[in-house]
């Protein structure tokens, strides 16, 4: 099964490059990387091609002008560009663990969504470990905010991952499905602009076309580096539009990811 890694961005190059190279350095490669870039500048381009030059994976770089945070839109010009079977989706300040990859595909189920976790860094934790160019943390590493989230779990994972249809704690920093599952529902919503809600909206028309909620325990570990929370602003107009998703169980919408399969074909 051919994997594609999609990575959000936006002008911050340094976190990016090491999320890139943990990505990089796992046990079962993604078969692809695509940068889903919401509008950075030339130093995350140069990154992008300084890592593409030197990598054994492909990878290609999805770029969009810069008019505000549109990260659905950012994110279905990446996977309509990738080729993967199964896609998987992080931002890019999400340093992975090296079985990352294996744990996704592991947990892989047609006709289920799955939501990982995050183990959130402190600023001092993350200014290190880009200064330092580190990919590897443990659970006892100083920093963690969330130390329990770094437990890796095989042998349990399988047991305490739980099925549901729950809107809660959706976030596409670590999130997985099936491409096929994906086009289904039209991808994002590309009318999401501004922070918020376009990755809820995202999941709840999965689970009114009948998909099923796969939330992974103690696997799937990624390290979440500290940023600046981003304005709320545009929270009112989004939480609308999940609403209106809900409410009416729209399952398609109707500016989605298909613009960009019809630009690429």
């Amino acid at each position: 099964m051919k994997v594609s890694l999609i990575v959000t961005t936006y002008n911050r190059p340094d976190a990016l490059e090491l999320v890139l190279r943990s990505a990089l350095a796992q046990n079962r490669p993604p078969d692809e990387i695509v940068v889903a870039d919401d509008g950075s500048g030339e130093a995350t381009r140069r990154i992008v091609q300084k890592m593409a030059h030197t990598s054994g994976v492909p990878i290609l770089h999805a770029w969009q002008e810069d008019a505000g945070f549109r990260a659905a839109e950012a994110r279905n010009r990446a996977i309509a560009m990738s080729g993967g079977d199964y896609i998987v989706m992080i931002d890019g300040d999400m340093v992975l663990h090296p079985d990352f990859i294996a744990d996704h595909l592991a947990a892989a189920e047609s006709g289920c969504f799955v939501q990982g976790g995050r183990v959130l860094l402190d600023e001092a934790a993350t200014r290190r470990a880009i200064e330092d160019g580190r990919l590897h943390f443990g659970l006892f590493s100083p920093g963690l905010l969330n130390r329990k989230n770094a437990l890796r779990l095989p042998l349990l994972a399988p047991i305490l991952s739980k099925k549901s249809r729950s809107l809660h704690g959706i976030k596409t920093c670590n999130f997985a499905l099936f491409r096929d599952d994906l086009l289904a529902v039209n991808g994002f919503d590309n009318r999401f602009v501004g922070w918020g809600r376009e990755d809820s909206e995202f999941a709840a028309r999965l689970l009114n076309a009948g998909m099923e909620r796969k939330t992974l325990r103690f696997a799937a570990v990624a390290y979440h580096l500290y940023h600046p929370e981003s304005t709320r602003a545009s929270l009112p107009e989004n939480d609308a539009r999940l609403r209106e998703t809900i409410e009416t169980k729209r399952t398609r919408c109707d500016e989605g990811i298909d613009r960009f399969l019809k630009e690429s074909s």
